[in-house]
């Protein structure tokens, strides 16, 4: 089973970067997103891998959004694949049965077909409006997380715009998903315990 927080690395990776990762982990995340979109492949593996190292320590789960080459290189949990990205089905040919793959879906449609190439968890969204990342779609709101969640049997994560007062809104979802709320916080650690909280509390 995938953890309900997923804690993404802020994409310039680096010292700062990993900073936030050790923070997070400090107030227990359990699932750390390696989203790099920056820097040589060699050095994008060694960020990789020390976030991997960071994870191992703290008992937490590690993913690779994008690139299966990268996560298998670093020993990564699992690998989070975009729209544009290897389909899962090759993923998973690649990567072997206990490779942990999530999808990236909007509606039940998508979703499902994602199901039934073998994805493991599905990120939904984007939730809320976010500046995190350019050229999203529109916001699918809560009733979209919730439709997709409703549609099939695997967890889902939801993303975009999500904040520890917006997590209540999101009781269809396994967990969220979240950038900036953790790694531009003035204190990560306690921003990663109060959406731990805040998902711990929900009806």
């Amino acid at each position: 089973m995938i953890g309900r927080l997923h804690v993404l690395t802020d994409a310039a990776g680096g010292p700062p970067a990993l900073e936030a990762v050790r923070a997070a982990l400090a107030g227990g995340a359990p699932v750390v997103q390696v989203r790099t979109k920056t820097g040589t492949d060699r050095q994008r593996y060694a960020f990789a891998r020390e976030v991997v190292l960071l994870c191992r320590a703290a008992g937490a789960q590690c993913i690779v959004n994008d690139r299966v080459d990268l996560a298998l290189a670093a020993r990564a949990d699992g690998t989070h694949i975009g729209a544009d990205d290897l389909p899962v089905e090759v993923v998973r040919r690649i990567a072997g049965p206990a490779h942990l793959i999530g999808g990236t879906a909007r509606d039940p449609e998508r979703a499902l077909a994602l199901v039934a190439a073998g994805a493991d968890y599905l990120g939904v969204g984007p939730a809320f409006a976010t500046s995190t990342k350019d050229g999203l779609p529109d916001p699918i709101g809560p009733e979209g997380v919730a439709a997709v969640a409703e549609a099939v049997r695997v967890p889902v994560i939801a993303i975009g715009g999500v904040t520890a007062e917006r997590v209540p809104l999101l009781r269809k979802a396994h967990g969220v998903a979240v950038v900036s709320a953790v790694s531009a916080a003035d204190d990560p650690a306690a921003a990663t315990k109060e959406i731990l909280a805040a998902l711990a509390g929900r009806s």
